[in-house]
């Protein structure tokens, strides 16, 4: 059985986390997980087929957040795929969705709510984490209103997993997600498979904001962190239509106001908050 590097970064504080994820988000293209430990600590894990990736990573972070407690090691893939098993659980977002794991797969028809199976793995997005549970909310609030409806347009920016654009697109929306990770972009492939989304609803591609030069959307959906949506708020308002909507996530509470002066041409924005993330909501 193949080896996983594995490397696993503790820290201790909503500062040190938002440092560890800005550095994580410039290096690691493929996602990390996250978990909440007691004591208001966090743990970060990476994991990655390539030995010196870990290693140089490692020594980024101790060069660059001395403070933070960093251990690589070599585990087995078959433990790592097994580790999600263990606390995969199915997660309701918002008044429509649950996020299931394949071998979940025949509570589909219990719920109640639309399914999305996600196959977890390296790439971000298995709707556990709150910023991708704060989008599902926002896209089911968002669509319960009637401030998006079938037919209409999305962009996924930054698509990860899929998720959100699996989402979109179970409610008879047209997009597509981009991602600069072809990681992510295989496994929002295979997890479009999945859920039997059609490629003319759901295309996916590699690349970012110059993927989708040119074209505007009825709806743009962004998790991913403040730093690149603050650097990219030109762009990424250019590709919302006139009186569409914008949802963007990954934000740390602390981060709201930074983002919000961003975005300011666009108004006041709703504020989903869980824990301490949030995602903020403009609709037209």
């Amino acid at each position: 059985m193949p080896k996983l590097q594995r490397m696993e970064i503790t820290v201790s504080s909503p500062d040190e986390a938002e440092a560890l994820a800005g550095l994580l988000y410039m290096i690691v293209n493929h996602g990390w997980e996250e978990e909440e430990r007691p004591g208001g600590k966090m743990m970060f894990r990476v994991y990655a087929p390539n030995k010196d990736f870990i290693l140089e990573l490692a020594e980024e972070i101790k060069q660059r957040l001395p403070k933070l407690q960093v251990v690589a090691e070599a585990v087995e893939e078959q433990n790592w795929v097994e580790s999600w098993k263990e606390f995969f659980t199915p997660v309701e977002a918002g008044s429509r969705f649950v996020v299931l794991p394949p071998w979940m797969e025949e509570q589909k028809r219990t719920t109640g709510r639309i399914p999305i199976v996600i196959e977890p793995k390296t790439a971000f997005g298995t709707g556990h984490h709150a910023s991708t549970a704060l989008c599902l909310a926002a896209l089911s609030d968002l669509f319960d209103a009637g401030r998006i409806s079938p037919g209409q347009s999305f962009l996924d920016l930054g698509t990860g997993s899929g998720i959100l654009g699996i989402a979109a697109a179970s409610l008879k929306l047209i997009g597509e997600g981009v991602d600069p990770d072809l990681i992510a972009v295989e496994n929002a492939l295979e997890n479009r498979a999945v859920n039997n989304i059609a490629a003319e609803s759901f295309a996916v591609r590699r690349g970012s904001l110059e993927a989708v030069q040119g074209k505007s959307f009825d709806l743009v959906m962004a998790n991913i962190l403040a730093g690149p949506l603050v650097d990219m708020s030109a762009g990424i308002m250019q590709r919302v239509n006139k009186g569409g909507a914008l949802a963007l996530s990954g934000i740390l509470t602390v981060q709201c106001a930074s983002v919000k002066a961003a975005y300011a041409s666009l108004g006041v924005p709703r504020l989903f908050t869980r824990d301490e993330w949030a995602c903020l909501v403009w609709a037209g």
